[in-house]
């Protein structure tokens, strides 16, 4: 018996029989009364399914980010929180600070408090998260780990349009500048790039990995003067801004010398000087189905093994410009 054998039976939408049976006053009386009547008569039971935590009603959720300091996982928590607030729930945030120990250990910490868990970016091995889905339910952000509810925005794609706009410019060789070893997104960035550089008659090169930092980015600007390359595509905006700093102490120009694009287009890039050409993902968007899909889950919706993909776009701004030569020529 599930959420939408409910909502059936009684002739409304699954949202409203999950906001009926988690938080009634955000429904119509009468509808809220007719919900749990239904709900009775076919037998279901919110949360049954698992055990103590959703048992006990804590109305925590846990939110688990590789690094707090990422503006990036601001937005998504931000959505997250919004969502979770819709229905009575509170968020408890914890980072995992880019370790996959500290993530493991951070989660079992949680994990006696919370009716669920959203993974953000997890730095686990797969097995490790499915052993923290066996105990809350959980959803995984930007990562698919096949058999869980995963939601996750469109690397690839937003990786394919960042290749078409700096060949488009005349730009021929690109390196990227890779994350964290650990990030499913970073490996998923590099091989779309490849393909496109294939389709595209580009090529491309990769440097690193880098932490995803500012100071990772002056690193892979260190590492990418080695080779130098008339255009880069950055893991994330912390990389890119990093970069940019880093080949400006050089001597270089953004984007007269070098061409940049990042990814997540946080404020920190758009705010820059130059502003910072960026793949635009909807972050609050991510955690906020993140987190209405994990409490239709305790109000005992049965998870959709497809993952949920949202979009991207490219965001064009002021450190992409036409290649004018070599950035050492």
């Amino acid at each position: 018996m599930t959420i939408y054998d409910v909502a059936r039976e009684a002739g409304v939408a699954a949202s409203t029989v999950s906001r009926a049976l988690t938080r009634p006053g955000r429904v119509n009386a009468t509808t809220a009364e007719h919900v749990r009547a239904t709900a009775e008569r076919l037998g279901y039971q919110a949360g049954a399914r698992h055990g103590s935590a959703a048992a006990g009603g804590t109305r925590l959720l846990g939110v688990v980010v590789p690094d707090l300091t990422n503006p990036l996982f601001a937005q998504v928590v931000r959505g997250a929180e919004l969502a979770a607030a819709e229905h009575g729930y509170t968020l408890l945030t914890v980072d995992g600070q880019e370790s996959e120990d500290r993530e493991r250990a951070v989660v079992d910490r949680i994990l006696g408090s919370v009716e669920g868990v959203i993974l953000t970016g997890p730095r686990m091995s797969e097995a490790g998260i499915r052993a923290v889905a066996k105990r809350r339910p959980t959803v995984v952000l930007n990562r698919v780990v096949r058999g869980q509810p995963c939601v996750l925005t469109d690397s690839a794609r937003g990786t394919r349009r960042a290749a078409e706009h700096l060949g488009s410019l005349g730009h021929q060789r690109i390196t990227y500048l890779a994350g964290p070893e650990a990030s499913w997104a970073d490996a998923v960035r590099w091989r779309a790039l490849r393909e496109a550089a294939l389709e595209l008659e580009l090529r491309a090169r990769r440097v690193g990995p880098v932490a995803p930092t500012v100071a990772g980015g002056e690193q892979a600007a260190r590492l990418w003067a080695q080779r130098p390359t008339s255009a880069v595509l950055a893991y994330n905006d912390l990389i890119a801004i990093g970069f940019v700093r880093g080949v400006r102490a050089m001597g270089l120009r953004v984007p007269a010398n070098v061409s940049v694009v990042g990814f997540d287009n946080t404020d920190l890039g758009a705010l820059g000087h130059p502003a910072l050409t960026s793949v635009a993902s909807p972050q609050q968007g991510l955690g906020t189905a993140a987190a209405r899909n994990l409490v239709a889950m305790l109000a005992g919706a049965r998870p959709t093994a497809e993952p949920l993909l949202l979009p991207v776009k490219l965001v064009v701004r002021d450190t992409t410009a036409r290649r004018r030569g070599e950035p050492f020529g």
